[in-house]
């Protein structure tokens, strides 16, 4: 009997021990701190939103801030405003005849000018500025700023005429362009009405195109430069009491 009752109590003492450790583990997990549930916000302090996208390959020249819309000020309020441009200029030429006709009718322009016509014919650009008007960036040398290299693309925006305006020539522009303009503290001026005096379609089709499609507020091109102007320069003095006639008036563009 001694020997059985000696088993059975180690028996027993065996079984008080795994009883003894199996509740220390239960109690030690329920102690345990349960994960945080999940969540899309970040642990981490957000930092402050970026002022400005960074441009990848940007050129090596100082970004400047883009200039304001030039007709924005000038086009509000109930007044008619219409805003003539002349491209390609200056010329010595057919620069002062514009000049003339636009003081004649107590208007002015904003004329888009080429850097190397500026170096040719030295003066003008004073000229244009003290009869009141404004100068616009053309570029240096009239390329399609969509078909050359970035770094040509570059100098004809950053180094051409000074002015917070600029003219793609042709109007080519695409996102590249856009993005070079602004960093070099430019807003890019296109028009709403062309009536084609490049084309030297005559004196009365150039006045009827003009008259037929201009609106209150639109920019039309015409030019100043790039071969004989002379219907340009008729047609301009044949528009100009017209419309003024209808209300308009005529402010150079804040270039």
């Amino acid at each position: 009997m001694s020997r059985k009752f000696a088993a059975l109590v180690a028996t027993g003492v065996a079984l008080a021990v795994v009883a003894g450790s199996l509740l220390v583990l239960a109690l030690g997990h329920e102690r345990q701190p349960k994960p945080a549930a999940a969540t899309s916000r970040s642990s981490a302090t957000p930092g402050p939103e970026p002022t400005e996208t960074p441009t990848l390959n940007a050129p090596p020249s100082t970004p400047r801030r883009p200039a304001p819309n030039p007709t924005a000020a000038l086009a509000s309020g109930n007044k008619k405003v219409l805003f003539f441009s002349f491209d390609d200029g200056p010329d010595p030429l057919w620069t002062p005849r514009i000049l003339q006709v636009l003081a004649k009718y107590g208007a002015h322009a904003t004329f888009f000018e080429l850097g190397e016509m500026q170096a040719a014919h030295p003066g003008l650009r004073e000229q244009v500025l003290a009869a009141g008007n404004t100068i616009g960036s053309h570029s240096i040398t009239h390329p399609q700023l969509t078909a050359v290299s970035p770094a040509k693309r570059h100098h004809e925006i950053f180094d051409g005429p000074r002015s917070t305006c600029f003219r793609p020539p042709y109007g080519a522009s695409n996102p590249k362009v856009r993005a070079d303009i602004r960093a070099a503290g430019k807003v890019q001026v296109l028009w709403n009405v062309d009536p084609r005096d490049w084309a030297r379609p005559g004196t009365n089709a150039i006045v009827h195109n003009i008259l037929t499609r201009a609106h209150n507020r639109d920019i039309i091109l015409m030019h100043d430069g790039g071969g004989n102007r002379a219907q340009t320069v008729a047609a301009l003095d044949k528009v100009l009491p017209l419309l003024k006639a209808q209300g308009y008036s005529f402010p150079a563009m804040d270039c």
